[in-house]
């Protein structure tokens, strides 16, 4: 399988190149050249595969230069830090499906990929007898996920910015408590999207990327998506099989684009109609949902809200769907991002047909999330967190009789306690692995938004070669 940019500026590249790359080296996003297909027979036979060999049958078919025994090493070793067999479960409350992807060591969807991207930097670091520095922003999950991924891993530095005071409590405290010396905390005055914009500026920096041997572990980086088309598969096959039901509905709440996109890759992948509906969910940053409904995609200010992992605008991901409404053509496709750039406003009308079809959406306001916490415990005795509520309530929305729909349960309702709390009217017992950080001493550096500082900082603090 060789691997191209959405810009076209790169030559195709195996899997293994793409993932050391993260980000191309022309400023777009790694696609594989193809998408396989899996036929009807295929698919069916996988209905009785554990969730690592699942995983397995999916990756390989996007992954030819790694052995085979050692991919099912890394993929059986990722998915054991996990508190159940399952890896992600799924439960059935009322008339929904929940997929709960919060099982991993931050209990987070992140987790999912997160725990294998780290592991595979580990493999190839030590194959190629190299070093990497790891440099993300994140809006909540991403960091902790990505520190609890290569915390204390030989060859691996990782360095985190978090917008400060913008993710909860327990978002913080996961990723500032881990005192490993391999991890760096950077906490910005800022939004997400400045923090992520300083990381994209970094990594187009390509003599810095490769003199500090830069690696991304945002959603940019390819794996990430991969191991996340994963669980939209083991779910079609559970909810198909055990339930005769030949379609499912999907709804994603979505922030960044990734975990979306990951289900916009699983529905051209297998048989048609095994995903019939991709719902997007949108908080009141909605400029994804606006997308779907009015065909432009426009930047506007960031509002704080109880869902901070999906307090953005600017997705990372849009970039690769882009690509392909686009018809593939990379040309179209750069110039349509260097217009965003410079005008933050994409006029996607002439493809509004096209946009439907792919997606519904629909934006939850900060009642709705209150609303539908409250609702859904005092009717099920469940307890979600606010970013599952976002997709909850988008399914609630749109389910249609007869159509199952399976919404993704991002993370556990102890890493937002308070709204949680209020929504429910009891306090919240926490898992055993939150109540021992909150009172943990923390390390974390507070800088400005600024490319040059938090670069000299990496400067400073980076793994070099010599020192592996």
């Amino acid at each position: 399988m060789q691997y191209i940019s959405t810009r076209g500026g790169i030559d195709p590249v195996p899997f293994t190149e793409a993932v050391m790359m993260g980000l191309a080296d022309d400023g777009g996003l790694i696609l594989p050249r193809t998408i396989p297909r899996i036929g009807s027979e295929t698919y069916a036979g996988w209905k009785d595969l554990s969730y690592q060999e699942l995983a397995f049958e999916i990756m390989s078919r996007f992954i030819d230069d790694i052995p085979e025994s050692d991919l099912r090493d890394l993929i059986n070793r990722s998915y054991a830090t996990f508190d159940t067999e399952k890896v992600v479960p799924l439960v059935h409350q009322g008339s929904l499906h929940i997929m709960e992807l919060f099982h991993g060591p931050t209990l987070a969807f992140k987790d999912v990929a997160l725990q294998f991207l780290g592991n595979l930097f580990e493999y190839l670091l030590e194959k190629n007898d190299s070093v990497m520095n790891i440099l993300g922003a994140t809006s909540g999950d991403t960091g902790s996920a990505a520190i609890y991924g290569v915390r204390g891993k030989e060859r691996i530095n990782i360095f985190i910015l978090h917008p400060h005071q913008r993710v909860s409590k327990v978002q913080e405290k996961q990723m500032t408590t881990v005192t490993d010396a391999n991890v760096y905390n950077i906490a910005i005055h800022g939004t997400f999207d400045d923090g992520q914009a300083i990381v994209k500026s970094i990594f187009n920096d390509l003599d810095f990327k490769e003199e500090q041997h830069l690696g991304a572990i945002n959603s940019i980086n390819w794996a990430r998506v991969l191991a996340q088309v994963v669980y939209y598969v083991h779910s079609c096959l559970h909810i198909n099989s055990h339930e005769n039901d030949k379609t499912t509905d999907f709804s994603v709440p979505t922030g960044n684009f990734g975990d979306i996109f990951a289900g916009y890759i699983a529905k051209r992948m297998l048989p048609e109609g095994s995903i019939r509906k991709l719902l997007l969910a949108t908080n009141s940053n909605d400029i994804l949902t606006r997308m779907v409904t009015d065909g432009v995609y426009s930047l506007s200010q960031v509002v704080p809200t109880s869902s901070p992992s999906m307090d953005i605008q600017s997705a990372s991901n849009f970039e690769r769907y882009l690509y392909y409404l686009l018809d593939k053509e990379p040309d179209q496709t750069r110039q349509a991002m260097e217009q965003l750039t410079e005008t933050g406003k994409l006029d996607l009308t002439d493809y509004q047909d096209q946009i439907q079809r792919d997606f519904t959406a629909t934006a939850a306001s900060e009642e709705d999330v209150q609303a539908i916490i409250g609702s859904f415990y005092q009717e099920y005795g469940y307890i979600m967190d606010p970013h599952t509520a976002v997709g909850v309530h988008c399914a609630l929305r749109h389910q249609e009789k007869g159509i199952p729909i399976c919404c993704l349960a991002t993370a556990h309702p102890g890493k937002f306690g308070e709204t949680v709390e209020k929504a429910i009217g009891k306090p919240l017992e926490l898992p055993d692995s939150i109540a021992q950080i909150l009172d943990k001493e923390s390390r974390c550096e507070l800088m400005d938004a600024d490319r040059n500082q938090i670069q000299d900082f990496l400067k400073k603090h980076a793994v070099q070669a010599h020192t592996a």
